[in-house]
């Protein structure tokens, strides 16, 4: 049996956990919201709960961390991956109320692209979580981050296209600022995921 440095405090996992879940439900509530776009309010009100659901376990890391002598792994790595996961499940809430703000009629090709790439994002990240906690598994969340590393290059690339197509044609100023706002959150969001997979690295490198 491995013998492991990492002092078995699993309420932190759990944590990061319900965090990481938060951020694949609100990615696909908004993947699905731009798949099949309407202005109804149930969608958006269930992106703020889940958002609201996020920033609790967010505290309740926070709030465990200023209660815990001996944590799992650096205080800083802690508070950066809690910030970061919360932070991902914000942008996506923010994307969607600027649609609703902004009165976003109809989706677009592009956002659906860019959501689907957050949303496999969001996954990885999830499956790189679960698996933090078992040293044995170290190479599979190297491997989910590299992945996301990936998946970040998508959404890079998936931007850009999105940008150049509002400067087709004649566009209207008003709508190319409102799009290029909405695509940039989401790619911002991506970018978290990115985030996420830089700081589990430096976890493990450290525990190495």
């Amino acid at each position: 049996m491995a013998f492991s440095f990492i002092p078995k405090d699993e309420k932190f996992f759990e944590l990061f956990e319900a965090q990481a879940i938060h951020s694949v439900a609100a990615a696909k509530l908004f993947r699905e919201m731009a798949q099949k776009w309407s202005r109804e309010t149930a969608s958006f009100d269930r992106l703020r709960e889940i958002e609201h659901e996020a920033d609790i376990t967010t505290h309740d890391i926070y709030d465990k961390l200023n209660r815990t002598f001996v944590t799992p792994f650096d205080r800083e790595d802690i508070r950066d991956l809690a910030s970061e996961l919360d932070t991902i499940t914000d942008l996506i809430e923010s994307a969607g109320q600027r649609m609703f703000l902004y009165q976003i009629e109809n989706s677009t090709p592009d956002l659906v692209q860019l959501t689907d790439i957050l949303w496999q994002a969001t996954e990885q990240v999830r499956k790189a979580i679960k698996e933090l906690q078992n040293p044995e598994k170290n190479r599979h969340v190297l491997d989910y981050c590299i992945e996301i590393n990936r998946l970040e290059n998508a959404g890079d690339h998936a931007l850009g296209v999105a940008i150049g197509r509002l400067f087709q044609g004649k566009p209207d100023p008003l709508e190319v600022m409102k799009w290029k706002e909405i695509y940039e959150t989401v790619e911002h969001a991506i970018d978290k995921c990115e985030d996420v997979a830089h700081t589990l690295e430096t976890i493990l490198v450290k525990q190495a």
